[in-house]
């Protein structure tokens, strides 16, 4: 008797499993049977003879197995058959041929029988768990949740949701200022959920582009509303970004909807952020009109495009190409993401020094070889045109050094009466103002 308990006990302890982890009753009924006709099949090699009857609300079961009768001398297979003394036992009615239901009691299976359908449910059960999750998850890519900080890595953070969730926010999907402890509450969007071999990963990310675009969809009601459309977005996480935005109502300002009155929708997007600075500019699908708004603060004077290429010469003022590179190369890269053209900045020459130039294999005499072969390789093959171009974006493009890219533009310079505005190698250096359109 004390065994029966002991398997009714079972069903009490999966009750109770389903109610921490929403299983439905539906599923409860059918992991159940699907237990108990694994062990069965285990136990006797087949379960097919077998009808498991599980009742949840009396919280019971009842396994029947059924046998064909066979003459006393032709039984091979006892649990597929009954021997007929064995069958009149039950019945007196019985003949050959006819076929027997008994009911089995699990208990007298044994106690290992017992523990067998213990692991296999709990096997089961985690197999549920870890589908329920990854359905959960996979309808919730790129949308925003909040969960508590449980354990910090160095490479990674564990964060629970709601209902114990484990959610993982890798260091590289971390702002490089974002600092965590054990217990507050952090803001990602859900990147991705891997499922290798049946081990749901829920991956969260705060640098993804769709996270500034959810912050923006919260903050600003006319996104939300369809009002206005996010048509492009570059990032670099805890730096600087750029958004474009659009109206789809002329009475509407999309960059002064998504500002707010000095700044108020946008504070609470940028402090989220770790203070990156957020440049909102209206989108067009000019594209000459749009690479000069994505290189705002900087004012341009003309521009050159290549369409087939994506490829776009911009031309400036001496003064305002630290504008458009921008601190640390910032605002000249994010304009290259936005626009998805590689942008080329040059200083516009002075007419006084445009009037003649010298090809570059002239001065192969005093420049080796191989930099002037260099500097050819990317287009540059005048000795204006490397004057005209800034000082980094030679050393970045040519792979030279700094030494050798300023000996170059030294020589270069000598040889022209009027040399360019001294400045020329330390205009990157002024950082730009922030500027908003």
């Amino acid at each position: 008797m004390a065994k029966k308990e002991e398997t009714i006990s079972l069903i009490d302890t999966f009750s109770e499993f389903k109610e921490l982890k929403n299983i439905d009753r539906t599923t409860m009924v059918s992991v159940l049977e699907e237990s108990f006709r694994s062990v069965i099949a285990k136990m006797f090699g087949t379960d097919e003879n077998y009808d498991v009857i599980v009742n949840p609300d009396k919280g019971d079961f009842e396994i029947w197995r059924n046998r064909e009768v066979v003459a006393d001398e032709d039984l091979t297979n006892p649990n597929m058959q009954i021997s007929l003394s064995e069958a009149q036992k039950i019945d007196a009615s019985y003949e050959e041929g006819e076929e027997v239901t008994d009911e089995v009691i699990f208990a007298k299976f044994g106690r290992r029988a017992i523990l067998n359908l213990r692991q296999t449910l709990a096997s089961k059960i985690l197999e549920l768990e870890k589908d329920s999750i990854y359905n959960k998850y996979i309808d919730q890519v790129g949308t925003i949740i909040n969960a508590e900080v449980y354990q910090i890595w160095k490479k990674e953070m564990l964060l629970l949701d709601d209902e114990g969730n484990e959610l993982l926010l890798p260091k590289t999907e971390q702002i490089p200022s974002d600092f965590y402890r054990k217990g507050e509450t952090a803001r990602a969007v859900v990147a991705r959920v891997d499922n290798k071999n049946n081990n749901p990963k829920i991956i969260l990310s705060r640098t993804s582009p769709v996270f500034l675009q959810r912050l923006f969809e919260m903050e600003v009601p006319e996104i939300n509303d369809g009002l206005i459309t996010i048509k492009k977005i570059a990032r670099i996480p805890g730096e600087r970004a750029k958004i474009a935005v659009e109206s789809y109502d002329d009475r509407i300002d999309p960059v002064g909807a998504c500002v707010g009155v000095k700044g108020s929708r946008i504070h609470g997007i940028v402090r989220e952020l770790r203070n990156e600075n957020i440049d909102v500019i209206n989108y067009t699908s000019n594209i000459s009109l749009f690479i000069q708004r994505a290189l705002s603060p900087a004012k341009i004077s003309s521009i050159r495009l290549n369409e087939e290429e994506k490829k776009a010469e911009v031309f400036l003022k001496p003064e305002e190409v630290s504008l458009a590179i921008g601190k640390g190369g910032l605002n000249i890269k994010l304009a290259s993401m936005l626009t998805e053209y590689t942008i080329d900045v040059f200083r516009e020459l002075d007419e006084n020094l445009a009037d003649e130039d010298i090809y570059l294999d002239e001065f192969r005499d005093e420049i080796d070889g191989w930099v002037v072969d260099a500097i050819k390789a990317i287009g540059i093959d005048t000795a204006k045109a490397v004057l005209n171009a800034p000082r980094e974006m030679l050393i970045e493009k040519t792979d030279l050094e700094e030494e050798t890219v300023d000996e170059v533009i030294r020589i270069l310079k000598s040889e022209f009466e009027e040399e360019l505005e001294p400045e020329h190698n330390q205009e990157h250096d002024q950082e730009p103002e922030q500027g908003q359109e």
